[in-house]
């Protein structure tokens, strides 16, 4: 059986559908009718080679705050699903992805534990409104939400950056590559990476 997962998530806010192949080929098909957003989740699928599709919308009447979060819980929760047990994943990774003056570096651990700290971003990148929507604060939002959704455990530093969008994309990006290899089979693991027996 693969390791996929489809999960539907309906509010008063928004509404999400959404599945991955975690052994795909970064194959994206994604509207959460947020421009921005659709970027940054093509790019993750991308890179991540995470087949992703998403058909999202929401009260972006309102803001597009509702519809990226739940876009982003969905998102976690459907790597949860796909991940199963986790025997056999590589389970640490760490990447570090620049984007013209943006650098940044995500570790990551499929724990079964969650938490994020994100740290490094300029300060005011919080206020900048990126692609027309899209404010850089809910970067470190979706990437908070995402980590305990899946019950992963996330560490994003911003090291070097100027532009919000680049800076932004650095992190989706390196977030990408770091699930990359932290998802994957790993030949010589037996079992569940873990000395509790359990993930």
């Amino acid at each position: 059986m693969g390791r996929t997962a489809t999960i539907k998530r309906e509010t008063s806010e928004s509404s999400v559908e959404l599945s991955v192949n975690l052994d795909g080929t970064g194959s994206a098909d994604i509207d959460t009718t947020v421009p921005f957003f659709n970027h940054m989740m093509r790019s993750l699928s991308k890179h991540s080679l995470i087949d992703l599709t998403i058909r999202a919308s929401g009260d972006t009447d309102i803001d597009v705050h509702h519809t990226v979060e739940d876009t982003a819980i969905v998102f976690g929760e459907a790597l949860k699903q796909a991940l199963g047990d986790k025997t056999g994943i590589r389970r640490f990774a760490d990447a570090t992805v620049p984007l013209d003056e943006a650098l940044s570096r995500a570790v990551v651990d499929i724990s079964g534990r969650p938490y994020a700290v994100c740290t490094g971003e300029p300060a005011g990148f919080e206020y900048a409104m990126i692609g027309g929507h899209f404010t850089g604060s809910l970067v470190r939002h979706v990437m908070e939400s995402i980590a305990f959704h899946a019950g992963i455990c996330l560490h994003m530093t911003v090291l070097a950056g100027r532009d919000p969008h680049h800076i932004a994309e650095s992190e989706f990006k390196a977030l990408a590559r770091a699930l990359r290899v932290a998802v994957e089979p790993d030949p010589r693991v037996k079992g569940i990476p873990s000395t509790k027996g359990a993930l």
